[in-house]
């Protein structure tokens, strides 16, 4: 493992100083060093973290001023120095949004966590973290890295960002601004902008700047994907991971409509048309109403949208930060990426679906077995549906156009009953976010439901093996090394590589590289032919449950459900 001690990054800096290529930023980044201990010099003014579990953890540091009054709906804004050092010991508020009993969080919430060795290596490599929530929701403190962090001698880093209509909004009304901010991607603009933080804070941090990897998980995941093809991007990092990701836009003016329509009802209140919300030469008056709109109410405006996109527009094909041809494009920042998914990623969104929610919460599968034997039809397959959106489906269509490594992965950990109990591989399964509690080694992370299924040998294999393929990849270009099982590049050809499957037994892992393409019109075959629930209960699911999905236009179009990114 590669470790820069201050002789080597003096070095680095002169063979970069050489060049002609050197940024003018470049002295500024290196002159702010590490030195190990809680208080740091950023490029702002002095931080004091905190020492705990081996790590230091500087907690809740801006990265930009807050966006409220007339930054609220406007490109996030450098931070301006302070003076005295700033306390970074406790975790900050999250970005306000919906909750249980309203709201909650702050829309102040620019933050970032940075998580370090407390050691005095530098150069470390920084993995970003962009946590998921549909965009809508979910919280920096997700991810508990400490382990990682220790183990793989790494900076980890957690970001807070602009959630909801504070952080998509592509009004027409709206669009007085640069042409970044018409686009309505203010979420990405946040992206932006922490990155350009990270990497000129990075040294101040014991971390390499030229060494940053950007992953998310699920919406976190979709906006790294997102990153790959937006012009914005180009070098702000040299990796990416998308964990339960996949690829996903919205056409910005059926976005503005029904933004518009959502919007409508409180518009009246303040004398505003539906038809103003719309016009930009209603600008003024629409953007002052927003502007100055209580943050509670933006952000419950929108709910749960449950992975249809129809329900929360985001990610707008505007043609300046994201391509009017979306994936589509053969113009993407290529770098190594890592896409992975699990084997059960639908069972949560099945469970949580109208159709099935009150029913699993009386747990009538336990006394019903008709019941039991419809959540797991629809658990199962738009589990592959959603498993070959995440990781297959992606590399076969950016493959042509992208000019680095793509390793796509499958975990299966969680599906077994002898190994992880019933209940746990009936209900979750290899679930949405499987893969926190195996690169964290924490049993208790925020995606783990069952924390006793992670304790014994073949699980801790498994989560040493899979946390020493991202350790690798952050520090090199590839997840390989001598110590992990050969994991393959993705390739054009029909019989190449696919996914690598991790699994594990009670006693061992059980990895190894899969040669099997998924294909999408085969899984429609397999729901045709499946006899495990009656031709009405099929239909009640595919009509009801798997529709209108991020993945499942294919099988919409097959069995002629509405489109409902068009209809609402």
């Amino acid at each position: 493992m590669r470790v820069f001690g201050k002789a080597a990054l003096a070095a680095v800096l002169a063979s970069m100083l050489a060049t002609t290529a050197i940024s003018a930023h470049a002295e500024k980044l290196f002159a702010h060093n590490y030195h190990q201990g809680t208080v740091q010099m950023l490029q702002y003014g002095q931080i004091e973290g905190v020492r705990q579990d081996g790590i230091l953890a500087f907690l809740n540091v801006p990265y930009a001023q807050a966006p409220v009054g007339k930054l609220r709906f406007a490109a996030p804004q450098d931070l301006k120095p302070w003076h005295g050092v700033l306390k970074t010991q406790e975790a900050g508020p999250d970005f306000i949004q919906f909750a249980a009993n309203g709201t909650r969080g702050s829309e102040s919430a620019l933050n970032l966590n940075v998580f370090r060795p407390d050691n005095d290596h530098t150069g470390l490599p920084i993995l970003v973290y962009i946590h998921g929530g549909n965009n809508q929701s979910g919280s920096a403190k997700d991810i508990l890295p400490a382990k990682l962090v220790q183990k793989g001698d790494v900076i980890v880093v957690s970001l807070n960002y602009r959630l909801g209509l504070l952080g998509f909004n592509p009004l027409p009304a709206l669009k007085d601004g640069t042409p970044e901010e018409n686009s309505g991607n203010f979420t990405l603009l946040d992206f932006k902008q922490a990155l350009d933080f990270v990497r000129d804070n990075a040294p101040a941090f014991g971390g390499n700047p030229e060494n940053i990897t950007v992953s998310g998980f699920s919406a976190g995941g979709r906006d790294v994907m997102a990153l790959l093809i937006s012009p914005l991007f180009k070098d702000s990092f040299a990796k990416a991971i998308s964990f339960s990701g996949g690829m996903t836009t919205a056409d910005p003016t059926v976005s503005a409509q029904i933004i518009a329509a959502r919007l409508a009802p409180l518009a009246a209140k303040a004398g505003i048309t539906p038809e103003e919300l719309l016009d930009p030469a209603a600008n003024r008056k629409v953007k002052n109403w927003l502007d100055n709109l209580d943050a509670a109410t933006l952000a419950t405006v929108f709910g749960d949208a449950g992975i249809r996109m129809a329900a929360f527009p985001h990610l707008y094909t505007d043609g300046v930060t994201l391509p009017a041809d979306g994936f589509a494009t053969e113009h993407y920042n290529s770098v190594p990426l890592i896409m992975l998914t699990g084997t059960t990623e639908f069972s949560g969104f099945a469970a949580g679906d109208p159709y099935f929610k009150q029913d699993m919460a009386d747990k009538r599968y336990e006394s019903d077995p008709e019941f039991a034997a419809a959540f797991s039809f629809a658990v199962k397959y738009g589990s592959k549906l959603y498993g070959l959106f995440n990781a297959q489906e992606s590399a076969q269509r950016m493959f042509a156009h992208y000019d680095a490594p793509i390793y796509t992965c499958e975990i299966k950990y969680g599906a077994n009953p002898e190994v992880v109990g019933e209940d746990m591989a009936f209900l979750t399964g290899a679930t949405h976010g499987i893969f926190q509690p195996l690169l964290t080694d924490e049993a208790m992370s925020p995606r783990s439901t069952y924390p006793e299924s992670f304790a014994n040998a073949g699980a801790q294999e498994l989560t040493q093996t899979f946390m020493q393929y991202v350790i690798n990849f952050l520090w090199a270009d590839s997840p390989n090394g001598p110590n992990v099982p050969r994991w393959e590049p993705w390739t054009a050809a029909d019989a190449g590589p696919a996914n690598l499957i991790l699994d594990a037994d009670k006693d061992k892992a059980l990895i190894h590289q899969s040669y099997e393409r998924v294909v999408y019109d085969d899984i429609l075959q397999q729901i045709e032919a499946d006899q495990s629930v009656t031709p009405e209960v099929k239909s009640e699911i595919v009509h009801k449950v798997l529709n209108g999905r991020w993945w499942s236009s294919g099988l919409d179009q097959h069995y002629g459900n509405p489109d409902l990114f068009a209809q609402d």
